[in-house]
This record gives structure tokens, sequence and C-alpha cells, in this order.
């Protein structure tokens, strides 16, 4: 398929890996972190499948860094999250919110510690680049804060460990989750941990030269041949499944971690001091009046994901939206994840969703959909 049929501008960055995932079929594109990022290698479904059954290779270069070097860089980052870092170990990552003033989340990355004083952190989609130059400014901390030459794509799905050790050597087999390993690919710089934004067995893929992207790209889908492995895109099928948050979707500014479960990011009693730890307190023991929880949705299989939030009502009054919703063909289920008036958010609960074709009937359940104690991803 010809560029010229996607209308791309020179405003917004392509990756190194754009011009790879266009010979291997993306046929739609949208926008994260100011940067094209393929959507779509066909059915949605037939992604899903490629992604639970064998492997699929996800351009996820939009899964921007912020560097963060200098003598003071540990304090610095301990700054910018609520979450405990104090045993955070040098190759180890960790997934951290990073919250503003009054407790709101502006990023869900993932944290990596690459040396005593040298971390990234793979962003979600919002501009925590500026965020953290701008609080770095009257912060009195020695440190450096730059976007380095660094796009991640992401090896997913459960034969992703034998593609990776033939890649990498067997040693790659021994890297825990949430850990992450350096290695030189023929020449090719590379940080790889075992992380991923899919809820199954996977590793990312750090390039730390943008020039080699289509050497890189082409070299991991050789060695996955025999694997069975497809270029592909970020499920949204799995993430829901795995109850995974989608920033901007599932929260934003407005939204504290206590609203969507993750209150074991947010080091409330402890003498650290980070941005927001105040408001926490505060929001924490006030008490919070609303949270997300887990419905399924009745009617027939939902055509793709929900592109607007759908209000969630009972007796007609809105109690609260769908954020995101999917039908899951393995589930044989609509499901979703909302945020609803808290008086109002126990399993069982039933409830009507005002979907843009109709009102639909619901139902609270447990959350993540699919392997809630995370089996696949830890073992």
């Amino acid at each position: 398929m010809s560029n010229k049929n996607f209308g791309f501008g020179t405003q917004i960055r392509k990756s190194p890996y754009f011009d790879a995932t266009v010979r291997w079929g993306a046929t739609g594109f949208s926008v994260y972190n100011h940067m094209y990022i393929p959507r779509d290698f066909g059915s949605p479904e037939q992604n899903f499948w490629y992604l639970v059954n064998d492997a699929i290779l996800c351009d996820v270069a939009v899964e921007r860094q912020v560097e963060i070097t200098g003598p003071d860089a540990y304090k610095f980052i301990q700054l910018l999250t609520p979450r405990d870092l104090s045993k955070l170990s040098i190759g180890q990552c960790k997934y951290v919110l990073i919250t503003n003033e009054k407790g709101g989340i502006l990023n869900d990355p993932v944290l990596l510690r690459l040396a005593e004083n040298h971390f990234w952190l793979s962003l979600s989609d919002s501009d925590i680049l500026l965020w953290a130059q701008g609080v770095a400014v009257n912060s009195g901390l020695d440190v450096v804060i730059q976007e380095p030459d660094v796009s991640p794509l992401q090896l997913q799905g459960p034969k992703s460990g034998e593609i990776a050790a033939k890649l990498f050597g067997e040693s790659i087999r021994e890297l825990k989750y949430y850990w992450l390993k350096e290695f030189d690919l023929e020449g090719i710089p590379l940080i790889v941990s075992r992380t991923g934004w899919s809820s199954e067995l996977g590793y990312e893929i750090y390039l730390r030269d943008g020039s080699q992207g289509d050497k890189l790209w082409e070299m991991i889908m050789d060695a996955g041949k025999e694997y069975g492995l497809q270029p592909g895109h970020t499920s949204s099928i799995r993430r829901i499944e795995g109850g995974m948050l989608s920033y901007h979707a599932d929260a934003d500014i407005h939204t504290n971690p206590f609203e969507v479960g993750l209150d074991r990011l947010v080091a409330l009693d402890s003498d650290i001091n980070y941005i927001g730890k105040e408001a926490l307190q505060k929001i924490h023991k006030k008490g919070i009046l609303r949270k997300q929880v887990g419905l399924e949705i009745s009617g027939e299989p939902l055509q793709g994901p929900n592109t607007i939030f759908w209000p969630i009502r009972i007796d007609g009054k809105d109690l609260g939206k769908v954020t995101s919703a999917v039908y899951s063909p393995r589930l044989k289920k609509n499901i979703a994840l909302a945020m609803i008036d808290i008086n109002h958010s126990s399993l069982g609960t039933e409830l009507e969703v005002c979907t843009d074709f109709g009102i639909l009937k619901s139902i609270i359940v447990e959350k993540p959909f699919f392997d809630p104690k995370k089996n696949i991803t830890s073992a």
C-alpha cells in the first residue's frame, strides 16, 4: 500500500520501523506521543489470536523515553512518583505513576534503572519530558533530562521466549519479569526487558540507534518465522481482558490512583517526598467518590472498541461511564472497564450502558477478566 494513501505530515514523527511496518502490511495508523503508531494489520480478532497462540511484533516506538541522569537522578525520580523506589535495583523495572500536586495521574510509565543514576521512563501518551524538565528547574537537584535515541519494539506472546532465545541466546530465558539486560545484536545496541502491554509472556526491545530500525525489525521477523511470528499491533482485546489501563481512556489528569485500584503504587506513610503526597494523603483519608470496575455487557458482539465514553445509568440517573469496551472472542463476552459512582460499584450490580447504537444491560464483575493472578506473564 502506498504511503500517499495515509496523508502523513512533517509535524508528527515517524518511528525507525515505519517503513518496515508499511512493508509488512500496516493499513492504518493513529497518533500517540506526537508519533505515528500502526493500529491496523487486518482483523483485530486475528491479531489477538496471533498474540495469545503464537507471537506478534509491535512497533511501539511511540513509548518515548525520558532519560534522567546526573548525581541527583535517583532523588529526582523519586520526587516524580508516589511509588517507593528504595528497593529498586540496577537492572530492574517498575510500573509507576507520575502524579501532579493534586494527586492526578499524568502518566503511568514503566521505569527502568540502567545504572546508579541512570533512569528511563517508558511513557504512555502524555508530555512527561516537558513536565520533568519543568519540575527540575526549581528542584535544586543536579540532573540532566532529555529524550534519548531509543525506540522500543514489543515481542509478545507464548512463543516470544523461543524467538528471544534464538536472537539473544539461552541466557535470555533467565531474565525475570520486570528486569532488563543489555545486548549487542550484530552491532545493534539494545536493552531488552521482560515487560509489555499485553498480559502475555513478552519482551520489550529498546533500540538505541534509530538508524538501524529497519535492520532490527527484519532480523526479528526472520528469527520468528518458524514460530509463526506475525507483525501486529497492541491488542485492545487482550489488554482489556488483563485489566490494563490505557491513559486518556481509563485514567487521566483528573483520576487519582485510588480510583483505579493502584493504592499499592502510593507510599502514603513513608518519609519519602514526592509531588502530590499531601493531596493523596487527604484523598485517601476522605475516601474516593468513584472507582473503576469491570463490566460484562449484553447484546451482540461489539464491532471493535468504543470510540467515545458511554454513559452508565440506573433508573435514568447518570452514574459514570464506560471507558474501554470490546468483544472478547476467547471469553465470548462483551467486556469493559468503567468508572462509576462508589455507591453503585458492588459486584453483581446491574446497570444500563447508553451506547451510540442503543441501551444495553450490563453487570459489574471481577477484573481482570482473564488470568487475574498474572500467571502467564510472571511464569
